[in-house]
Order: structure tokens, then C-alpha cells, then sequence
């Protein structure tokens, strides 16, 4: 049965440490195999959120794939596409907590997005936050599900519509709406503040997007057939290097944080 298991595990055939242990983590929101090193890089330049699962992630994906479907179908045919893209997703690595949280969230910050519904939007956030702590109140304690539920608030809030003329534009805006809440829970549970994060994210923040969707051609490439997939691999680790590059050299920086 396929499982992130499955693709994790692909991934770290196809691509050397700890180039696939950030791609796993951006994918899949795994951090097993980041070494102590790249983990407190990423806390240092308040850029943790990249490898949580949750509603960025998705909505990073749907964005890609709405960017090219809505121009063409129209909003309403485009969102029912991106939703049945979630339900792939899911279906595709599989229903773990996480993932339904990160596709649920996606969704509501999708839809708030493309109908410019922000009222709407906060109404039903609120509602299905609320449901999914009532079935399972200890979520409320767990880093993933407040990162989740955080950066999914950024994107209803401050994602505003999309900007068809710049990808690049549009990429590191959705990037960035998602971090306005979650770079505060980070240096609050990590009792770090991280003075180079504005700088470190915009640096990084435009290459997440397309990241994302090159690293699910890896893994789905490479679970069809290993050398198809090592093909894609090698354009990923091109922008896997200039992440792990920019996160490690920004967080040498001299007083890039301060902990307490």
C-alpha cells in the first residue's frame, strides 16, 4: 500500500543528506532524518515552518495548479479541481492525522483565496477548528496541528487573490501570508527569536512553491520507475542546495537570534 513511508523512502534514494531529509520535510512534514545542525538553522532563521505539514503546503500546491486551471475553466471549475487534488494527495500519501488536517486547512484557505470571502472564510475556520479539537482535544497541544491552524489563518487573512502576471510574486505572497503566525509560535516554543527571519524568508520564500510541486514529481516519478525519478531529482537538488545554503549562511549571520 502506498504511504509516506513509501515516498520518504523514495526520496532518500534518489537524493544524498540532508537534501532529502528537507524535501521529506517540506512534502511530508517528516524530520527524522534532519540532522541537529540544518534543525537548528531553521529555528534560527524562523523558517521551521517549511517542513510542517499543513495548510501551506497544500494551498502552495493548489496555488500552482489553480494559477494554470483558472484563466482557462473559470473559479468555480478550478476550485473543484484543486479540491479533488486534495483528495488525491491525501488518498496518495495517505490519511494520517496530518495530512487531513494540512488538507483540510488548505481547503478552507483555497477557498477563501480564490472567492475573496474572508468572512466566510474566518466563520468556517473557526468552526472546523473548533470540531477537529472537540473529537481530539489533545491536538490542541501539538506543533503540527497549531502550525497548521496558524499559518492556514495567515493565508485566509492576508493571501489575498492571486496575481496571474507573477508567479514569483504571487509564490513568495502566499508564502508569506501563511508565516505571519507561525514565526511567533516558533520563537515562543523554541524560546528563540530570530532576528535575520524577515530576511532569510524572502530570500526563500519564492522557491517553495515551485519546490513543492518539483519534489512531488520526484517521489511520484521515482515510485513509477527509480531512473525517471533521478531525473527530476537532480533539478531538486539545485534548489534544495540554494535553500539549505541561504538558511545555513543567514543563521552564522552575528546575532541572527537571541534566546532566552
Amino acid at each position: 500500500m502506498i504511504s509516506v513511508a513509501t515516498f520518504t523512502a523514495i526520496v532518500n534514494r534518489l537524493l544524498p543528506e540532508p537534501h532529502a531529509g528537507l524535501l521529506n520535510g517540506i512534502l511530508f512534514g517528516t524530520k527524522a532524518t534532519l540532522s541537529n545542525e540544518l534543525m537548528d538553522a531553521l529555528v534560527a532563521t524562523g523558517t521551521l515552518h517549511i517542513v510542517a505539514l499543513s495548510g501551506m503546503n497544500i494551498t502552495i500546491l493548489e496555488s500552482l495548479i489553480g494559477s494554470t486551471l483558472l484563466p482557462v475553466i473559470g473559479k468555480r471549475w478550478a476550485s473543484a479541481a484543486t479540491i479533488i487534488l486534495i483528495i488525491g494527495f491525501i488518498w496518495l500519501v495517505g490519511p494520517s492525522p496530518s495530512v487531513i488536517r494540512a488538507g483540510i486547512m488548505g481547503t478552507l484557505a483555497l477557498l477563501a483565496t480564490i472567492f475573496g470571502k474572508q468572512k466566510w472564510g474566518l466563520f468556517f475556520f473557526g468552526l472546523t477548528a473548533s470540531v477537529m479539537l472537540v473529537i481530539h482535544p489533545a491536538w490542541i497541544g501539538d506543533l503540527s496541528f497549531q502550525l497548521s491552524a496558524l499559518a492556514t489563518l495567515g493565508l485566509i487573512l492576508f493571501g489575498g487573490k492571486r496575481d496571474q502576471s507573477n508567479f514569483l510574486i504571487d509564490s513568495l505572497r502566499i508564502t508569506l501570508a501563511a508565516q505571519v503566525f507561525t514565526v511567533p509560535l516558533i520563537f515562543f516554543t523554541f524560546r528563540r527569536i530570530s532576528l535575520i527571519s524577515p530576511l532569510t524568508n524572502v530570500l526563500i520564500g519564492w522557491i517553495i512553491q515551485p519546490l513543492t510541486a518539483l519534489g512531488l514529481v520526484v517521489a511520484i516519478l521515482g515510485w513509477m520507475w527509480l531512473p525517471l525519478g533521478q531525473v527530476a531529482a537532480w533539478a531538486a537538488w539545485v534548489f534544495l542546495q540554494y535553500l539549505i545554503t541561504v538558511i545555513e549562511w543567514t543563521a552564522k549571520i552575528p546575532f541572527s537570534s537571541l534566546g532566552w
